[in-house]
């Protein structure tokens, strides 16, 4: 692989980095993640219905291999509340499980591992 790209969406900001390695990019992934976090949740929410907090997704962090075909693609969403949801997929996201002993982060770098 030539290298990864981390996409954070947080609010109306889009952010993006390079790195040549995979552990650079998991752990600027983890850094933006604890920063985001530090900035409190977010409120109850009422349109239609009711949405909780942990319903909400407060920022999207991703990381691709950025090519056009075939591209690798996980991240982690930031919901309201504070808690974490590691997925993978791009245009289709389907949420991973962290094995026994993993972070959401170690899960999301297996991915490209495999």
């Amino acid at each position: 692989m030539s290298g990864y790209k981390l996409t954070i969406r947080h609010g109306p900001k889009v952010k993006r980095e390079k790195f040549a390695a995979l552990d650079a990019a998991v752990e600027a992934l983890r850094a933006a993640t604890a920063e985001i976090r530090a900035d409190g949740g977010l409120p109850e929410v009422t349109a239609f219905r009711t949405y909780e907090p942990s319903a909400q997704v407060h920022a999207r962090l991703e990381i691709s291999t950025g090519r056009i075909l075939r591209s690798t693609d996980a991240g982690i969403d930031v919901m309201g509340d504070g808690g974490l949801v590691a997925f993978r997929g791009g245009i289709s996201r389907e949420p991973i499980e962290p094995r026994e002993g993993q972070t959401p982060f170690d899960a999301v770098a297996d991915v490209f591992r495999t």
